[in-house]
């Protein structure tokens, strides 16, 4: 198969984040057999999902993991003129939900495995397909301790979200929060003896506009836009009735960090103003208070001095600019793991979870001469 034949394989899965990937997975699976390659499985806890990795090439430490998730943001509310879930060419563009990100890469890997087959590989490719990156990249941690547990090292991982075919060294992380505030309800005209779980919640939303304030001000000359982690919430539910100091109020947040930044720090500064509104809250109803959980938390990827992944990424693509990206990958994971990571893979992250999401057709032309290159330098 071509990476366009193969790339329309994959695009005809619906593999929204909500749903299961083991009909793409198991397809994968049988592929690889078909020309010899054992892959192995690392399932989801309650099994409706899988992660897929593969080796091609001599056993043993070193090579290069060629990473990339399998699931999708959904196609509902949005506009297409044709179905996502068919690749349609027009003008020079592949249309589907997932050509871009990041099944194209995906595609790309997949189809050149019998390139890999017959190269002469002094050092191993190994494929490493992923579920549930868009939802907190919860598949990768379970993929990453089973390649771990079967003694993999590879050298260099190179995740190929989106880039352009740049070599991408350093990504923002992100931690995902709900917090749940329980008041105490009485009418609106005796608020002072009330506790209005929407009003606290208030108090603590705007403590993330104030710390994002102070990290704006102090903010490094780093290449991040914005250079600066971020604090931001996008959904608050709460209240019944204008007249009632509402009884519950939940918020959902995040905090999305620079390299060097810490997640574990905002948590615990976080944590510390709740302590002391819930004081406040229960000198006026005992039974009050906030509740806290950390739904996701994926670290950010920092640039590597004398980088493996990198120094192979430059000098097969020749791009020597320096490039860092405000969204998250799985980079920052395989980076934590102890293996040097850069993100480099073909489409613009701009057509990422659109309506009429494509990939260029060259583009994916470069990723599949990019892959190509790494077969022979891997032969060498």
């Amino acid at each position: 198969m071509t990476p366009k034949e193969m790339l329309a394989k994959l695009v005809s899965f619906n593999t929204e984040s909500q749903r299961s990937n083991l009909d793409l997975i198991h397809f994968c699976r049988d592929y690889l057999a078909l020309l010899g390659v054992e892959s192995r499985l690392a399932p989801s806890e309650d099994g409706q999902k899988a992660n897929l990795y593969a080796t091609i090439g001599p056993k043993g430490d070193g090579g290069v993991v060629l990473s990339g998730h399998t699931d999708v943001v959904p196609v509902a509310g949005q506009a297409w003129t044709s179905d996502p879930w068919t690749l349609t060419e027009r003008g020079g563009r592949l249309y589907g939900r997932g050509a871009c990100d990041m099944k194209g890469f995906d595609a790309i890997a997949l189809a050149l495995v019998p390139e890999m087959l017959a190269a002469p590989l002094k050092r191993p490719i190994h494929i490493a397909l992923s579920y549930d990156e868009e939802v907190g990249c919860r598949g990768a941690r379970v993929m990453i301790e089973a390649m771990q547990a079967d003694g993999m090292n590879p050298a260099a991982v190179i995740v190929g979200e989106p880039s352009m075919m740049q070599v991408v060294t350093g990504h923002k992380g992100a931690m995902r929060m709900r917090t749940t505030v329980r008041g105490h309800a009485v009418h609106s005209s005796r608020v002072d003896i009330g506790v209005p779980a929407v009003m606290v919640a208030g108090e603590l939303i705007h403590w993330h506009n104030e710390v994002m304030a102070q990290n704006k001000a102090a903010a490094p000359d780093n290449g991040f836009e914005p250079p600066y982690s971020t604090l931001h919430v996008g959904v608050v539910q709460g209240g019944t009735a204008v007249n009632i100091t509402a009884e519950h109020c939940t918020f959902a947040h995040e905090v999305r960090c620079v390299p060097g930044d810490s997640h574990e720090d905002y948590a615990a500064r976080y944590r510390a103003r709740l302590a002391e509104i819930e004081a406040r809250m229960q000198a006026i109803a005992p039974k009050s208070g906030i509740g806290f959980e950390i739904t996701s938390n994926t670290p950010a990827m920092g640039p590597e001095t004398d980088g493996a992944a990198e120094a192979l990424c430059r000098r097969l693509t020749g791009d020597n600019g320096s490039h860092v990206v405000a969204y998250g990958t799985e980079g920052g994971l395989f980076q934590r793991a102890g293996w040097s990571t850069v993100v480099c893979g073909p489409g613009d992250i701009a057509q990422a979870h659109q309506p009429d999401e494509f990939i260029a057709v060259s583009q994916l032309e470069a990723g599949a001469a990019f892959q190509r290159a790494l077969i022979a330098e891997l032969s060498r």
